[in-house]
């Protein structure tokens, strides 16, 4: 199996909606390309949808996924193209930019609740974050501090730390349950705002806070003694 990096073009930009690409791998319902603006899913995000085109047909993109170092671009069935052609991939667009709305603003959502992240999921329409909490943070407190950030028009950045740094700052690190990628010898980092948060993070993200948009809190469990979970939708 062809184990060659996939360049991720979303990381430079994931505002790109096409992009020109060549397969390198094909299975009966996957193919590997030699570069993507498909997000495959991890961190708790889901993988992106869309088309791959060809000159005379398209094939549906069901789901975006990681194996190893591969990235698999999933079909609904068999694939008759072949390794060296070459195809325009397009994302689903709407459902990509709600995914980066919600991402961003569970970022947020981790800066305003001071505790460690036990797990969450980010979908196009709603997300949640579990946090190690022995008490359940008011709901509408909540929504009107989330949203508060959200209208100030923070802008959201991105960098690189090499692992080394991460190690010595672990306090960097959110989440308990996901730990960072590692393996190329440096950890992408996710910035809003000047000090609002700052962690390691793979995922999609809008430019600035205010395109998310008013969200709502709607739920705040008990989870567990020590695990509540807050779930956000976008209005």
């Amino acid at each position: 199996m062809d184990q060659t990096l996939t360049k991720e073009v979303f990381k430079e930009n994931p505002y790109i909606i096409k992009c020109d690409s060549l397969i390198v791998n094909v299975k009966d319902n996957w193919l590997q390309l030699d570069q993507t603006i498909f997000y495959a899913e991890g961190g708790g995000q889901l993988g992106d949808t869309g088309f791959i085109k060809t000159k005379d047909r398209e094939i549906e993109i069901i789901n975006t996924i990681r194996d190893g170092k591969l990235i698999k671009h999933i079909t609904n069935g068999d694939i008759d193209l072949n390794i060296n052609d070459k195809v325009e991939c397009v994302i689903d667009w709407d459902r990509r930019y709600r995914l980066m709305k919600m991402h961003t603003c569970l970022h947020l959502l981790c800066s305003l609740v001071k505790a460690q992240v036990t797990g969450g999921s980010v979908t196009d329409y709603k997300g949640r974050l579990d946090f190690n909490l022995d008490y359940k943070p008011n709901k509408e407190e909540v929504k009107n501090n989330l949203n508060e950030l959200i209208q100030g028009n923070h802008a959201v950045t991105d960098s690189w730390i090499s692992d080394t740094e991460l190690d010595k700052n672990p306090d960097l690190v959110r989440t308990m349950s996901v730990a960072p990628p590692r393996g190329a010898g440096k950890i992408r980092m996710v910035k809003i705002g000047d000090n609002i948060d700052y962690q390691p993070c793979g995922g999609t993200h809008v430019k600035n806070t205010s395109e998310i948009g008013l969200v709502e809190i709607t739920k705040v469990e008990n989870k567990g003694k020590l695990n509540k979970r807050i779930v956000v939708s976008l209005a």
